[in-house]
């Protein structure tokens, strides 16, 4: 069996574990080091570190404070790794701990990170799915089973100094075009939260001053939510410092593409088993600016699907070009509204289009003035037929079950 080279303890605040942290920056030490073509296996917190419970309230998503994400189990330095290589991963297995077989989903309130579809649903809500084996089922959304694709959200390599400077400079400059926007465009380093590893000291503060927040995906990968980069996965990551720094976390029992719930997939703790390898020059050998990846072999069996389509004209009629995002919103949109035929509360079906494999496409950015996206709803995850008939839908009975909502306090 290969080494647990970082284990966590679901009952001791991520805090006081000095193998993960929740900022990038340079400085933050090598939790532990390898060698090219060694395999370890790195535990990891839920990404916000156990804040949220599986219980029947979404006070805990209405209440997080999300300057404390994401709670990532690295820095591992890997030996002989130069800036310029690409470091290698290979995604072996990722799997649940046996003492949490359970996770959740969830909407963030508009007031506090929000979330792609903020404007229809504006306050906090949550559901929680239990885990049975590759399948998962919540008491929150009836009616739904579907095998799970198990991923790390969040995957990378430390920036260095220059680097991080760029990502910092561009993020302020934008949240400074509209300041007062909520949720906020970007989110600039905040150092009273900063979790900066086995980092101390005056040069802990120094660093958590100007670390990175994990929130977006950046040039180096982080959180791009990709929900194929699972087991058998391949990554060919770019190294920006002495060492790569390749930390994990955010891990996903499953997902839809594009995460549009925020708090979004099944989020869970767990381990990942990983390779790791270099090779040299990679970056300026083959061109990569970003990381590239080979998807997993591994796929949830889904092959009939209820495909919606968007166009880029937004909910009040007002016209775009070629903008996919409107476009893929749209796709939701249409998806939900459709779901909620069958019984469906809206929440419920935004949750399933967060956590079920669904598929999002972009099938056309040519045609003026209209973008148009996909996305692909398996209907086999159901345990009834949606398929649009001449008799028309049949509204269940859902037994009054909904995700529970917190409203914002005043």
């Amino acid at each position: 069996m290969p080494d647990t080279l970082i284990k966590v303890d679901l009952d001791q605040s991520a805090f006081d574990n000095e193998n993960v942290h929740n900022r990038w920056h340079p400085d933050i030490p090598m939790a532990c080091w390898v060698k090219p073509g060694d395999d370890f296996v790195l535990e990891t917190y839920d990404w916000t570190g156990g804040f949220i419970k599986n219980n029947d309230s979404a006070d805990d998503v209405r209440d997080i404070d999300l300057s404390i994400v994401h709670f990532l189990s690295g820095p591992v330095g890997v030996h002989g790794a130069q800036p310029g290589d690409l470091l290698v991963v290979d995604l072996l297995d990722i799997g649940t701990k046996a003492e949490s077989q359970w996770g959740f989903n969830g909407f963030f309130s508009k007031k506090n990170g929000g979330g792609f579809l903020t404007e229809h649903f504006p306050y906090a809500q949550k559901s929680i799915w239990d885990f049975e084996g590759m399948f998962t089922k919540s008491r929150h959304i009836p009616g739904v089973r579907f095998a799970g694709l198990i991923h790390p959200g969040l995957i990378g390599c430390m920036p260095d100094p220059a680097l991080l400077e760029t990502w910092n400079t561009r993020e302020i400059d934008f949240i400074a075009t509209q300041p007062e926007r909520v949720p906020p465009l970007a989110n600039a380093p905040f150092a009273p939260t900063a979790h900066m590893g086995k980092l101390t000291g005056a040069a802990r503060d120094a660093a958590a001053a100007t670390g990175a927040r994990t929130v977006p995906p950046r040039e180096h990968g982080g959180n791009c939510d990709i929900k194929d980069l699972s087991r058998g996965a391949k990554i060919f990551f770019p190294v920006y410092v002495d060492g790569a720094g390749l930390s994990v976390g955010d891990l996903h029992f499953s997902q839809g593409d594009g995460e549009i719930t925020f708090c979004g997939a099944i989020e869970m703790a767990g381990w990942v088993h990983m390779r790791v390898s270099l090779i040299k020059g990679g970056m300026a050998a083959y061109g990569i600016r970003n990381p590239v990846f080979k998807p997993s072999p591994m796929t949830p069996n889904y092959n009939d699907y209820l495909i919606f389509e968007g166009i880029s004209v937004d909910e009040a009629g007002q016209q775009h070009y070629l903008d996919v995002n409107v476009a893929y919103r749209q796709a939701c949109l249409n998806a939900i509204e459709y779901m909620k035929k069958f019984g469906y509360s809206g929440a419920q079906a935004h949750s399933i289009l967060g956590t079920a494999p669904v598929q999002g496409h972009v099938s056309g950015v040519v045609d003026i003035p209209n973008a148009c996206a996909t996305l692909w709803l398996p209907t086999q995850i159901f345990d009834f037929d949606i398929s649009p008939n001449a008799a028309g839908p049949i509204k269940r009975n859902m037994g009054g079950v909904d995700m529970p909502l917190s409203p914002d306090l005043t």
